[in-house]
């Protein structure tokens, strides 16, 4: 199917159910289905800001992962610190996980519906904004969570060099790529911020 050029108007959900259930039986796959699935992470049909959804949803995500595998003890020592280390270790798989999946439904995606990098894909959010959280203490207070959402979300609509050259990149590539760097931009700051808070 052919990728229509994008325009400067969101993707609503109802331009996409008649692009992809109008589609004859035949067409249709189990795979269009996962990649939509995977792609759009169940809040991407939400209308307003799905974006900023798809960065909340990633939020939920660490805090799942926090809440089942870390249990502060208020010591320091061997136990705690190799705790920290894979839960980190663990946040990372999840992180190449989401980033992989989410190319490959990106990209499928784009050609079920005809149209370059749509607004309903959030799947990059999602990696994006774990990625933000990943040299944050596993015990971090909330307004540490808060300031890393508003964080990625700045540097994912702001796009500084060379974040939005990435979305020139082919397909689900593309669409990846420059949140995964905003993410990476807004990991760095957090951690800077961080570092200045437990200093002073």
């Amino acid at each position: 199917m052919k990728v229509v050029k994008e325009s400067s108007d969101e993707l609503n959900p109802s331009v996409l159910t008649t692009a992809f259930i109008g589609r004859p039986p035949r067409e249709r796959t189990l795979r269009d289905y996962i990649a939509l699935g995977v792609s759009t992470c169940g809040v991407g049909f939400i209308p307003l800001a799905p974006g900023t959804w798809g960065s909340a949803l990633g939020v939920c995500i660490y805090l799942l992962v926090r809440a089942f595998g870390f249990r502060p003890t208020g010591q320091i020592g061997l136990d705690a610190g190799i705790n920290a280390a894979l839960l980190t270790t663990f946040l990372l798989l999840v992180i190449i996980a989401v980033s992989l999946a989410g190319t490959w439904a990106a990209t499928r995606t784009e050609t079920i519906i005809g149209r370059k990098d749509p607004g309903i894909v959030v799947v990059d959010e999602v990696a994006g904004q774990l990625i933000t959280f990943v040299f944050m203490p596993w015990d971090s207070p909330a307004w540490m969570l808060a300031v890393g959402f508003v964080l990625f979300r700045v540097f994912d609509i702001w796009k500084p060099y060379p974040v939005r050259r990435l979305e020139s990149l082919e397909a689900g590539l593309g669409i990846m790529a420059d949140d995964v760097l905003a993410g990476i931009y807004a990991a760095a700051l957090m951690s800077l911020l961080l570092s200045i808070y437990l200093l002073f």
